[in-house]
């Protein structure tokens, strides 16, 4: 039977629940456990899919093509059992859509349909769908403890800890807890506040992890311990890390797995966290260092490419290569050109949508190309190079996207109308189809030509990967572009590009699917590791040996 653990948060909203669920993830599989993860958002959207990355960062992609919260990301990079799907992020909207639907279907038979019980029963029932048969269950509850909109979800694991029993549900809150330092004081009240106002609604919890700048002393944690109802013991310091990657240990050292363990009445072997402290150890001891430049639109907020920058720095992790990422607004290199760029050892184009700063973006691969200096595309980076070389290369003037220029002379990128999902089903959209769940999504097979770099780096002729995407590269421009140089080095089942590359350069290739979505810190991504190989070799400049990260 599926233990669950239940996250939530209080006082402030970022502290950190997604990455806390993440870590407690890890430490329970390194005990032999298998784990399945759950994110709930108190948001009225139904998937997160049509929310701006300003708003609320990256957009998750799972497997089976299900648009889901960034933190599903986190999951996934740190659980290795923890393949997130339809199953494993729940939103309000999500929720009242299913129950509205059974409400007109008839399925409640005449009954009022209320919060209590029905909302309620829907969020059980999605949890107990996204826990799957694994041992554990970790559900992280969006939002902040107190929000009117993460009511039905705090009343639906408050039931469930009363259905299941105390042995099979462990709550955890993860709180703040401030440094003021014109008076030098650490603030334990706002915590206290927050546990007041979870137990208010019926959840004691078991377990208390708390933030803060620095780890907490002996006598905060029993101060905490004391006015929460929680042992001294299960209140866990989690405190400002300098790598992510050190937060595994960083628990484990304070016995939070023990905690879960015990009260789950589970006997097993203890943590091997090996393969952690070997990816602590080789960022903090690169023999490289390279500058990278991530050339987009949404810089103002790095989450919105978070899995990117996650997986550079694991192609780093995997050549001892220390990167250091550049941010550059593609609107800033129309208006002030290309200069920022002339001190790379790489450059990323990664996806998004809208035309604000495409030429700057068509640009950057123009000066990739000439320069000889390493350049990976992700999904729309994949676009604009073809663009790029069907101006520049092939001699179409005016060559662009039908999402950027209905009328332009060349479309070499344009809407495609049916493609197969991963499943062989045929799926079809138009320019009236709905924006939301309307893209190529999911993972899907693609077929890479013998000799590539592409097959190369890969390591095989035949991989999966995961889309997100509506436009694709005109099928009737391909005898044009492959005359003029481009190679089509990757296709999808129904004969899509999915992989572009310019042979006679140090590194040139991109990808219409998004290769971030798989990438972990501990097997890294063989397209990350090869960009990064490839921008240390073009640096050539190597750093003392045992270097500090």
């Amino acid at each position: 039977m599926t233990s669950y653990v239940f996250i939530t948060g209080g006082v402030v909203s970022s502290l950190g629940k997604g990455i806390t669920s993440a870590c407690l993830g890890a430490i329970l599989e390194a005990r032999g456990l298998t784990i399945s993860m759950i994110k709930l958002d108190p948001y009225i959207n139904v998937d997160p899919g049509t929310m701006s990355p300003f708003q609320h960062g990256e957009v998750f992609v799972t497997h089976d093509g299900t648009e889901t919260d960034l933190d599903l990301g986190h999951y996934e990079r740190f659980v290795r059992t923890a393949k997130g799907g339809r199953h494993s992020n729940y939103t309000t909207g999500r929720i009242y859509e299913s129950v509205i639907a059974k409400e007109r279907r008839g399925d409640y038979l005449g009954a009022t349909v209320q919060v209590i019980p029905h909302i309620t029963d829907e969020i059980k029932q999605g949890v107990k769908k996204g826990a799957g048969d694994a041992d554990i269950c970790l559900v992280e509850i969006g939002g902040t403890v107190g929000d009117i909109e993460s009511l039905p979800f705090l009343e639906a694991i408050r039931q469930m800890g009363i259905e299941l029993g105390h042995d099979r549900v462990v709550y955890v809150h993860l709180t703040l807890v401030p440094y003021i330092p014109t008076s030098s004081e650490i603030k334990t009240k706002p915590t206290q506040h927050s546990v007041k106002e979870l137990r208010s609604i019926g959840i004691q919890p078991d377990i208390l992890v708390c933030r803060s700048e620095k780890p907490l002393p002996d006598d905060e944690r029993k101060k905490i311990a004391l006015f929460t109802n929680v042992q001294e013991k299960a209140v866990i310091s989690a405190w400002d890390a300098d790598d992510l990657y050190k937060i595994p240990a960083m628990m484990h050292d304070q016995g939070l797995d023990g905690i879960v363990t015990r009260q789950l009445g589970l006997d097993l072997p203890k943590a091997d966290l090996h393969e952690w402290d070997a990816i602590v150890e080789a960022k903090q001891n690169p023999s490289a260092e390279v500058n990278v430049a991530m050339v987009g639109k949404y810089m103002d907020l790095k989450d919105s490419y978070i899995s990117l920058v996650e997986a550079l720095q694991h192609g780093g992790i995997h050549t001892r290569t220390r990167v250091k990422i550049h941010y550059i607004e593609s609107k800033d290199i129309e208006e002030q050109g290309i200069d920022c760029l002339k001190e790379m050892n790489g450059i990323v184009v990664p996806g998004g949508f809208g035309d604000r700063g495409i030429e700057g973006k068509i640009d950057t691969v123009r000066f990739a190309r000439e320069n000889g200096i390493p350049y990976l595309g992700i999904c729309l980076g994949l676009q604009v190079a073809v663009i790029e070389a069907a101006r520049n290369l092939a001699g179409l003037d005016g060559a662009m996207s039908t999402e950027f220029d209905k009328k332009t002379p060349h479309p070499v990128v344009a809407l495609i109308t049916e493609w197969q999902d991963q499943t062989g089903d045929t799926e079809e959209r138009s320019e009236e189809s709905d924006m939301g769940g309307t893209m190529r999504l999911g993972a899907q097979s693609v077929a890479l030509q013998q000799g590539t770099l592409a097959a190369t780096s890969y390591g095989s002729t035949e991989i999966e990967e995961r889309h997100r995407h509506r436009y694709e590269v005109n099928n009737n421009y391909r005898d044009r572009l492959s005359e003029a140089g481009l190679v089509f080095s990757g296709l999808s089942v129904d004969d899509l590009v999915e992989m572009v590359e310019l042979p006679g350069h140090p590194f040139f290739l991109a990808s219409q699917f998004h290769p971030e979505f798989t990438s972990n810190p501990r097997d890294g991504h063989p397209l990350f590791t090869s960009f990064i190989a490839a921008a240390r070799e073009h640096n050539a400049g190597e750093l003392p040996e045992a270097a500090e990260a």
